[in-house]
Parts: structure tokens; sequence; C-alpha cells
């Protein structure tokens, strides 16, 4: 089955005869639903500690608005947008664990 993109307003793709929108994906959603989780997660952090509770808070944040922005574009810009993705992922996975070690958290509030 071939994806048919079109160039409406609202970046839908066609497949078949369905019609799917960035917001339908599943890695999308998660994502957009962990980015609150994680600025919860921050606002625990000491004052002291605003430059890692940026930075954590924009990574969470980078992991799906470059999912949405990817995806109206080419299938290889694309693939380009989720690898950013992903690395917005590590990188907050990173900054959980800079939190973890510096004692700002425990553990089963980081998980």
């Amino acid at each position: 089955m071939q994806v048919k993109r079109t160039d409406v307003g609202d970046q839908r793709s066609e497949i078949g005869k369905i019609k799917y929108m960035f917001t339908n994906l599943e890695v999308y959603q998660r994502s957009q639903k962990l980015y609150p989780e994680v600025v919860k997660f921050a606002r625990l952090f000491p004052n002291d500690a605003r430059h890692l509770k940026d930075q954590l808070c924009r990574s969470a944040n980078s992991i799906h608005t470059n999912i949405a922005e990817g995806y109206g574009r080419s299938a290889a810009e694309f693939k380009m947008y989720l690898t950013r993705s992903l690395g917005s992922c590590n990188e907050a996975r990173s900054h959980i664990m800079d939190a973890l070690n510096a004692g700002f958290c425990n553990r089963p509030t980081a998980q």
C-alpha cells in the first residue's frame, strides 16, 4: 500500500481511504502525554537547578514536536525528524539521570 500525501493545510496523509494526521500516531500521543509529567517532575528540583530543569523540559517537549514537524515532509525528512525525536528522548533520559546523581530526586520518582 502506498502512502499519498495531500497538500491540505492540516497535513493529512491518505492510506487507502483512511485519513491520518500526526496526532493519530501512538508515539506522538505518548510523548505528548509525557511532557506534562516531566514538567511536574522538574518542579521538584531545587531553585539552583534551573538550568537542568530548563534543559529537561525543553528536551521532553522536543520529542513530540519533532514528530509533528516532520510529519508533513518527505519520507526521508520524516525519518530525520524521528531521529531527532529519539535524540531528544535520550537527552531527557540523560537529564533525569543527572538529577538522580545530583540528589534532586529519588529513583521511584524518576521512574
